[in-house]
């Protein structure tokens, strides 16, 4: 797991326990990189490696060193998860969409009309592409610095998905008549304003946090027995996906014994 900060990350818990279940004596490690070290570290990686997983700030980069991607990755930007090839390409994906999709199937959401999203980075597109699987329309956007949600308007106008931008602080002005609102901003950024009764009651909070948790958007849906999509969840499932990768080199074809390899990935995420 590469990233700058790491030291949170809870993906060698989910990782270990994965490759522990499945017999293989694979290890995987933290390690600080920033987005300027990236290239020389994957340049001096030997014949032993298999592949990485990558967080904050680094997606973006990843994308742009690949030799091949999917079309997850050729509509964020971004990916977070690299195999090394045989024959030395580096082959990236996108799990976060996938699992971004399924934490928010599982909170007994199947379609989306309209959403809201705190945040306009790598990981709030991959919301989007994940959102407009699930039938998107519309999308109101908030970020601290609207000139800063240019990539996100492109990804908006490429996917046919209604864009409307506006301030963080308006936040609790447009959240009221969205299926899911969406919170994905860094750690430490707080949410200062509660939000609206109604929009806690009736749309899912995807709140991507997941240490510690609960995030600041779920912290304000679980006072009022709201439906959560747990950023947790998110990072368990595209951890299976990133899994099937690196056993496999398959993102969509599941392992032989995948119920156990997640049900193991999630004692062992419950237990930390």
């Amino acid at each position: 797991m590469l990233g700058s900060p790491v030291a949170h990350s809870l993906s060698p818990v989910l990782h270990r326990a994965a490759y522990e279940h499945l017999g293989l004596d694979w290890q995987y490690e933290r390690h600080e990189v920033r987005e300027s070290e990236l290239a020389g570290f994957l340049d001096g990686l030997d014949r032993s490696w298999r592949g990485l997983s990558a967080t904050m700030p680094l997606k973006e980069e990843l994308a742009r060193l690949a030799d091949e991607g999917d079309d997850a990755v050729a509509l964020t930007g971004a990916a977070n998860t690299v195999l090394l090839a045989d024959d030395g390409r580096r082959v990236v994906r996108n799990t976060d969409v996938a699992g971004i999709e399924r934490s928010v199937r599982d909170a007994g959401l199947e379609t989306v009309d309209h959403a809201v999203i705190a945040g306009a980075g790598a990981t709030a597109r991959s919301v989007l592409v994940a959102l407009d699987e699930l039938g998107l329309r519309s999308v109101s956007v908030a970020v601290r610095e609207p000139a800063r949600a240019a990539a996100f308007r492109d990804l908006a106008d490429e996917l046919g998905v209604g864009l409307d931008v506006v301030r963080l602080a308006d936040l609790e002005h447009v959240v009221e008549g969205a299926d899911i609102v969406a919170w994905t901003l860094p750690n430490g950024v707080p949410l200062r304003a509660a939000l609206p009764f109604d929009a806690r009651t009736t749309a899912v909070a995807l709140d991507v946090t997941y240490h510690p948790w609960p995030g600041p958007l779920a912290a304000q849906w679980l006072e009022v027995g709201g439906r959560v999509a747990s950023g947790r969840d998110m990072l368990l499932h595209q951890a299976v996906r990133q899994v099937r990768f690196f056993v496999s080199g398959q993102t969509d074809v599941p392992l032989a014994d995948e119920r156990a390899v997640e049900a193991a990935m999630r004692a062992a995420l419950d237990a930390a």
